[in-house]
């Protein structure tokens, strides 16, 4: 839902923002201001590593794809297991499949995380972004007792967005914080103009982070879940400062998480006013 009234209960649930922990290359420090520019020659050799770090997952995930196949036509030989050891076989190649699609699931995430291109950006309202995730999310949070609150104030400005990545980069946090809560809770989402930026407040009351964990947080590669491989939310983070923005985080163990967005208001846009959008988010005709 949306409404102009934010409840200052929800936001005296934590500290403020300047308590938070922001996220940079490591997840341990702030990212550079936005006039230090890095030096032509290692951006250049980074992006000669990212493509061929992206060429060299793309060709392990292809054959990973022909494994796949072939355990999944040696599974057709074995469809009504007669015996202990062809039970025995079943499930190893059970097994071997379920891997094999980690793995898969794994290369795909790396190669998201991993490939530099140019943003398609274009000037959207935040509110229609975030309010197609919570109608999407919805079902599922009320299947899990989550209650989803939606505020947005009034004078919000629209922002440049490349809104296929941003939409991936805010479902990362929402499912993030559907996960955080096995017993049900509430998600608060919180849009704000807070010049010069835009600002945007995931807030859930779920278990919490350790404090030691905090600063590993959007690290590649690190997870705390069973199953996780750690790229969620360093893609997030990745997301949100190719758009020029930032994102940090704090959180009370035993009381809830907070993601706070960053987004700059464009300086050549901070005039133009939200009855001069469409209901998709673009700027219309004049």
């Amino acid at each position: 839902m949306t409404d102009p009234q934010v409840s200052s209960a929800v936001l005296q649930t934590f500290p403020s923002a300047s308590d938070s922990v922001p996220a940079d290359a490591t997840g341990c420090a702030p990212r550079p201001q936005s006039g230090q520019q890095p030096v032509e020659a290692a951006a250049e050799a980074y992006k000669e590593l990212a493509q061929a770090a992206g060429g060299f997952i793309h060709e392990i995930k292809n054959r990973l794809g022909t494994l796949l196949l072939n355990l999944q036509l040696l599974a057709e030989d074995f469809p009504e297991a007669q015996t202990a050891r062809e039970r025995r076989i079943g499930q190893r190649i059970q097994r071997l499949q379920e891997e094999c699609q980690k793995l898969v699931d794994l290369a795909a995430d790396f190669l998201r995380f991993a490939r530099v291109r140019e943003l398609n950006l274009q000037t959207v309202a935040l509110e229609n972004v975030v309010t197609r995730l919570v109608d999407f999310l919805s079902p599922t949070a009320r299947d899990k007792k989550i209650d989803i609150n939606w505020y947005v104030a009034p004078d919000l400005p629209p922002v440049l967005l490349d809104r296929d990545l941003f939409e991936q980069c805010l479902l990362n946090l929402l499912l993030n914080a559907e996960q955080a809560m096995p017993e049900g809770g509430t998600l608060t989402l919180l849009a704000r103009r807070d010049d010069p930026w835009v600002c945007l407040e995931v807030i859930d009351t779920g278990i919490g982070i350790p404090p030691d964990i905090l600063p590993r947080l959007f690290q590649p590669f690190f997870s705390t879940k069973p199953n996780g491989h750690g790229l969620g939310l360093a893609i997030t983070r990745r997301i949100v400062h190719a758009h020029g923005g930032t994102i940090d985080v704090h959180s009370t163990p035993g009381h809830g998480t907070r993601f706070t967005i960053r987004l700059p208001i464009p300086r050549d846009q901070s005039e133009v006013s939200l009855q001069g959008m469409n209901r998709q988010g673009q700027l219309t005709e004049s």
